[in-house]
Order: C-alpha cells, then structure tokens, then sequence
C-alpha cells in the first residue's frame, strides 16, 4: 500500500536560519561535524526529526546554503517532495533563495510551507514587505499559494503556528506512489562491532530486517541485519521515511552516495535515458547539446551530455524532449525527476522528468512523436506501450523498465510480442514458405533456415534486434497457432499436402523401372535420375510409401521388401546371414547387405554376429 510523504527537505540562501529553526522545531542539531559547528555553517545534510500536533512523525533533511555545496543540497532534495523553504526577514530573497527555488521548481515540489525567519530582528512594516516580496518572487512556481509563517528560533515565537503548517502540508500532499522500494543512500558509515551502515530517504515500497538485498548500480548483495527510523529499531520500515539499514556482506568501501538499496533483480541501471527537460524560470544562456553538465538524480551526481530532440537550443519558458547520456550508472525510474547543471559555469540551467529509463540504440524516425506518448502515458500504460515501442520485449525486462505488472503485448515463449510485429512475421513467413511449396510440391517442407530468414527480415525492418531465440520463439508461435507444422529441421505451411496425382507419369516410369524382372536388382537412384526420373518424384514416393528407401542410392518396391521378411521369418531360430538371404532372393550384397540393415532399423531382425533372427511383430500386426 502506498505510504504517506513524511520527510521534508529545507531549503533558502546560507544565513537564513535553516539549521536553527530546525533545532527550534526538534530539539536535535542537524549539523554533524565539528566544523560546521566551529563555523556556524552548514556543510554537508543533516537529519533531525519531531511529532506533528497531529501525532504524525515527520523527518527533515537540512541541506546547506551556500553556493559552493550545492551539490549536496541537491543530494538532500533530490528523493524529497516537500519542502521547509527559509527566507529571513531581515535579509530577503537572496541568489541562492532563488537558484533553490527554481531547483525544487524543476523537481516537482508536492507541498512546502514558506518559514519567515529572524521574526525577531524586524518591525512589522518590513514583515509585510519581505511577505509580500515572497509571494512576487514564488509566483508561477511550485511554492505559490504555500503558506507564509513568520518565526523567530530565538524567542520561539511562531513555531507552533509553523507545525501546525507542516501538518496541514502532509494532509494536502497525497499519499506516496505505490512501486519498487528504493532506498537512495546519502550517508555509508561504518559501527564498530556492527559493521556497515547506509542511511537515505525510502521510496517506492517497505524494507525488512533479513531480507536480502541489491546495492545499485554495482549489484552487490547484501542483507538486512537491521533498521532504524529515527533512532529507534524497526523489523520493518516503509515509505516515504528517514531510514538506516545495517548491512551484512558489504564493505563500507563498496558503496556510497548515490547508491541505491533495492530489492535484487528489480532495477535496470543505466547510463542513456530519455527525459522531459524545462529549463529553470531564470535562465540566462539557452541550453544546447555543447554544453557539458552535472546531472543530479536521486542522491547521484555524475556528468552528463545531451542530445535535444527537435530543436538544438532550449530557450527559458519552453521545454524539448531529450536523450542524456551519464558518464556513470544511474538507477532510475519512470518519472523521476533530475536537475542539470552546467558544469563550467555552475549554474542549474535546467531539469526535467525521466520518461524512458532504457530507451533503443537508436533514436528512431520519431523521437518526439515516441516520447510524447510516454508523457502522456500512465504508469500502467506503460508495458503496452514499451511493447509497441520496442516490438518484442523480453517479459522479464518489462518491470525493471516500466515498474508496472499490467498487460503489455501477446505473450510468445519467453518474450512480449506487439501485435503488429506478430502479423508481419506470420505475413513473411508464410509468403516464403507457399513460394517454396510452389517450387518444390513435392518437399514435404523447407527447411529452418529459410523460415528464420523470413523472420529476422521482419525484425530488421522494424528495428528489433534480430535474435535468434526470439526468431525461434515467434517460429514456435506460428506452429503452435496453426499456422505451420515443423518437425526437427523441416517447417512447411500446415495446408500444405504432398501430392503425386498430376505426376503419375513420373512414378509409373519408377515403378516399372524397379519392378518386374528388376525387381531383386533395381536400378539405383543414380541410374534412375540419369534415366530421367526426377529426383523429386523418388523422394515424395518414398515418403509415401509408394517404393522403400533402403539408403541414399537404393530403392526398391515394398514387395521385394515384404518377400525377404516372409523368407527370415521362415528360416525361423535358425536364422539367416547375408548371404543366404540374397541367394533366396537373387540379388547381390549390393542389395542385400542395405535391406538387412533395413530390417534391422524398423525393427524386424535382431542381429547377432553374422546372422539374423526374426523379432516378434508388433502386437495386433497383421
């Protein structure tokens, strides 16, 4: 079941009382380390955590001010969707209030309330202006409408009003997607006598002490030895929550920021995916594909190049779909949202939502014709939408890409198959096969290779890798629906029927060729072909009974073959070698020695030594 968002990341220019305000409404000090302490300034996140009027528990990443970290303020906002945004009222909007509004713009802010701080440094004339210059400067943006609360950390006054607002902020936000549990590590440290331990924002799904998971994107398993949300020890812990994992069979080494604690086998990471990019409300320089960028996704930060579909240069106010290519692995989901930031520069000129985790090697013919779709798809549009896209996918690969269970496609084997793509191959295949049936009426059947020929055409032409079990799957397919027969290396259209009536000239001229006074020593398949009788017309015949393939080159009539086992048959225990087999027939071992390993073959003699002996028939043989 969905969870509700109960963790809040703060946000606002360096000075303006972040970490204060958080130590006001929790009692706890976010910042960790000795230097942030000496110096008063917040470095890297911090965590702290207190009970709403309501009761419900709520968890505050506090992500630093200052320009120079905003790499990790992004970490702290990147899984996070509500926001406690500072602005002082002695100070104002500031450049980085500005740069952390269009950030959280771009990253989908849910719910915020705006904190007025250092109530206690103003009158109340510039306690109206600072408000009324707040509600200017979040006009259009996430944060319009937000709730403005004027607070002092000093005296305390308006703290209670501000809780009361952050109450009232998890109320409207909504409940948490239901999806693939992701925990996306921000810190990796290590207890003595316990070992590793990983702490983040869960999303996605619940989490439980001994279960094993994966650590993305190098994939190393672990397991859970046990949880904790705010300190306190949990079997398990579900989302949207502050969460530390200790961890069994990893090393601290082995992980860090940006990492992802999933369970195993549920995500694909990746290095190319395809997005929704808008630029941020300030941007100064249009964003084009020159540029080289920092991409920020969930904790993650790695760089990044892009390529614009549609246009080469994205202007404030506009928006472009997108294929950004990471320099690292990253583990995404559809619809996560990033921040870009130039990198030479440092600037955030853009951000955008993820609609295409593993999009193809190519772009296609339409890139933004394909991606419109997916952004206006819903989650469980998704695996049909994929199938389509794709034309046949992997079954398994459908959820790590999609993260939806819902119907996509027509089952074939092991593969997803989009109906167009299934027609096309049933088109292709069965044009080659009556072609060959034409030619060769008297085959029962083609072989593999051609069949399989007319299958990876199709998928070349449709840009789906031509692989080969899935070559041999959508073959299956089409004899399991009917539509052809294949046995061992042979296929042929299920219609198709071997018929000798139009060349009853042919066989008649076999017949009496083998018959008669040639009956005990028949010309051989050479000597037949060379005497005019078509190669074919001996195959099909032997097929159908009509004469006996003793090997390759000797046929002979069923007769001659039924008069030896009449003559072993009456030779009784005694038995019957070669010799005295092709004197009561009288032919020659060119003959006789085939017609005995024939026998043997189907089961009529049993051999020992030099001689034969006659096997029981079969029950109910005539």
């Amino acid at each position: 079941m969905p969870g509700e968002l109960r963790v809040v990341t703060t946000a606002g220019h360096v000075d303006h009382g972040k970490s204060s305000l958080i130590v006001r409404l929790t009692g706890i000090d976010p910042d960790r380390w000795a230097e942030e302490k000496r110096r008063g300034l917040t470095i890297d996140l911090g965590y702290a955590w207190c009970s709403l009027p309501s009761g419900r528990e709520i968890g505050f990443v506090d992500v630093p001010g200052h320009e120079r970290f905003i790499g990790n303020m992004l970490a702290g906002v990147g899984p996070v969707r509500l926001v406690l945004f500072v602005v002082a009222a002695d100070e104002g909007w500031k450049p980085q209030s500005e740069e952390h509004l269009e950030i959280l713009d771009v990253l989908g802010v849910r719910g915020g309330v705006i904190a007025l701080t250092k109530r206690d440094l103003v009158d109340d004339e510039t306690l109206d202006l600072a408000t009324q210059e707040i509600r200017e400067r979040v006009a259009g943006t996430g944060l319009a409408g937000a709730p403005i609360v004027p607070v002092s950390s000093e005296t305390g006054e308006g703290i209670d009003a501000l809780a009361i607002a952050l109450d009232a902020m998890l109320d409207g936000a909504g409940p948490a997607e239901d999806a693939r549990a992701r925990l996306h590590i921000d810190r990796v440290f290590t207890i003595k006598g316990a070992g590793t331990v990983v702490t983040g924002t869960l999303a996605g799904g619940c989490i439980d002490v001994g279960e094993e998971v994966e650590l993305y994107p190098e994939g190393v398993r672990a397991r859970i030895r046990s949880l904790q949300t705010h300190k306190r020890a949990e079997e398990r812990t579900c989302p949207v929550s502050r969460v530390a994992a200790n961890l069994v069979g990893v090393e601290r080494d082995r992980l860090g920021r940006g990492d992802v604690l999933a369970v195993p086998g549920t995500w694909r990471p990746t290095r190319v995916f395809e997005a929704r990019l808008r630029p941020v409300r300030g941007l100064a320089r249009a964003v084009t594909a020159r540029g080289a960028f920092k991409l920020h996704v969930g904790t993650a930060e790695v760089d990044a190049r892009l390529r614009l579909y549609g246009t080469t240069k994205l202007e404030a106010g506009n928006e472009a779909f997108v294929r950004i290519t990471a320099s690292a692995a990253v583990v995404l989901d559809v619809g996560d949202r990033f921040v870009l930031r130039e990198a030479g520069r440092r600037e955030t000129v853009a951000g955008g939502d993820v609609l295409d985790t593993g999009p193809p090697a190519k772009a296609g013919a339409d890139p933004v014709g394909r991606l419109a779709a997916r952004a206006g798809a819903s989650r469980d549009d998704l695996p049909a939408l994929l199938v389509e896209e794709r034309g046949a996918i992997r079954a398994a690969d459908v959820f790590a890409l999609t993260g939806s269970r819902a119907a996509g496609g027509t089952p074939v084997r092991e593969w997803l198959v989009a109906d167009a793509l299934r027609t096309s191959v049933e088109a292709s295949v069965v044009d080659a096969l009556g072609a060959y049936h034409a030619e060769h009426p008297l085959d029962v059947g083609a072989g593999l290779t051609l069949a399989r020929r007319a299958v990876t055409t199709v998928l070349r032409a449709a840009r789906v890798p031509a692989d080969s079990a899935l070559a041999d799957a959508l073959l299956i397919d089409l004899s399991d629906r009917g539509v052809t027969a294949q046995e061992a290396t042979t296929i042929r259209l299920s219609l198709h029927r071997v018929t000798l009536q139009e060349r009853s000239a042919d066989v008649d001229r076999l017949l009496t060729a083998i018959s008669g006074g040639r009956e005990a020593t028949p010309p051989t398949v050479r000597e037949l072909v060379a005497a005019g009788v078509p190669r074919d017309v001996i195959d099909a015949a032997a097929r159908e009974g009509l004469i006996v393939r003793l090997n390759a080159d000797v046929v002979v009539t069923p007769g001659f073959v039924a008069r030896a086992e009449g003559t072993i048959r009456a030779r009784g225990e005694a038995g019957i070698t070669v010799s005295a087999l092709r004197e009561s027939l009288g032919t020659s071992r060119k003959y006789a020695v085939p017609l005995m390993e024939w026998l043997d073959q189907h089961g009529v003699t049993r051999r020992d030594g030099d001689v034969r002996f006659p096997r029981e028939p079969p029950r109910g043989a005539a």
